[in-house]
């Protein structure tokens, strides 16, 4: 099968010739913007001969009037903005190239982060540092947010809303631009504490969550990745998406686990945060087998459970990982 055919059986929950496979991470700062960007990721996909591409986005996002979120006047400057605003434009140069540049043989799919982890950002100047999530702990940001809901509730839910708008638009604008999807990042731990209030997620997050998905609704390839450590992996599982994908290794569910109970197909198998830079290429490769068995027949593609440490991972590990998904289901 050419990698496009192996991709769309897998959505069209039909079994391809094997698994497809792909991964990624995140690029130094010089090469997350303009054709250095470009470059990195054909680089990245030439490299490994991936199935298909997650569009990396490290471009910020378009702050307007706001400098750093510390209270709710903060918050209340925070308005919606047209979709290539600042450096989202940017971010659609590079899915335009990109697109232009694969549609034939590889699918692609844009990076866009939910709402709470864009606002969970906009607490701190802007970085262009970026590296693999950790799975446990908050820090400074949470306790803003956390801050921020105590004094004014409806402030931050009406933050959370204009951010949402934005990224509709933007996601409206990727399309346009060639992205055959979007993979949704969201993060519910670090949204449902005690110190937050009951069902803060439900309530606040994935309302914007279904409005982002419901403007990506007419794309063929939309990912939701599920960061962190799910609390309440059952209600994502119910996102209208094509994919899902979380760290089955490093914070669970199993994809044995979730093999029944989810609708969408499922890309997993491999850990991002220990087998990929300290195990060794048959590490990989029994990962990527153990997957496969785990599957059974539900739609399986093959990938990290999140992004890794691009220096830390040996070439030779993701080289394994992709030669064990193209062994097949034998």
């Amino acid at each position: 099968m050419t990698k496009r055919e192996r991709v769309q059986a897998v959505l069209g929950s039909t079994r391809p010739d094997c698994p497809p496979v792909s991964c990624w991470h995140h690029f130094p700062p010089d090469q997350i913007s303009g054709q250095a960007a470009v470059d990195a990721h054909l680089r990245h996909l030439e490299t490994y001969d991936f199935d298909f591409l997650k569009i990396m986005n490290d471009h910020p996002y378009p702050r307007g009037e706001v400098t750093t979120v510390q209270s709710v006047a903060d918050l209340r400057k925070i308005k919606p903005q047209p979709g290539d605003a600042g450096p989202l434009a940017g971010q659609l140069d590079i899915v335009r190239i990109l697109a232009r540049r694969l549609a034939p043989d590889v699918p692609t799919c844009t990076t866009v982060f939910n709402t709470w982890a864009t606002l969970r950002q906009l607490t701190q100047p802007p970085s262009d540092r970026h590296g693999p999530p950790k799975l446990d702990g908050t820090d400074e940001r949470d306790e803003v947010i956390a801050t921020l809901l105590k004094e004014d509730r409806d402030a931050v839910q009406a933050a959370l809303l204009a951010i949402a708008q934005t990224q509709v638009a933007f996601v409206l604008e990727c399309l346009k631009a060639g992205a055959e999807g979007i993979f949704l990042s969201v993060r519910d731990d670090w949204v449902d504490r005690p110190a937050n209030g009951k069902d803060t997620y439900r309530d606040l997050v994935r309302p914007a969550d279904l409005m982002i998905l419901e403007a990506a609704a007419s794309a063929s390839l939309n990912i939701l990745h599920i960061c962190g450590r799910p609390l309440d992996f059952k209600g994502f599982a119910q996102y209208p998406v094509h994919v899902l994908n979380w760290a089955d290794r490093a914070a669970g569910p199993s994809i044995a686990y979730a093999r029944d109970r989810v609708k969408p197909a499922i890309a997993g198998g491999v850990d991002n945060l220990n087998t990929l830079p300290n195990g060794s290429a048959e590490d990989c490769a029994a990962q990527v087998h153990d997957a496969i068995r785990q599957a059974k027949d539900h739609p399986l593609m093959i990938t990290p459970g999140c992004t890794f440490d691009g220096q830390a991972v040996p070439p030779a590990n993701i080289h394994a990982m992709v030669r064990a998904a193209r062994s097949g289901y034998a």
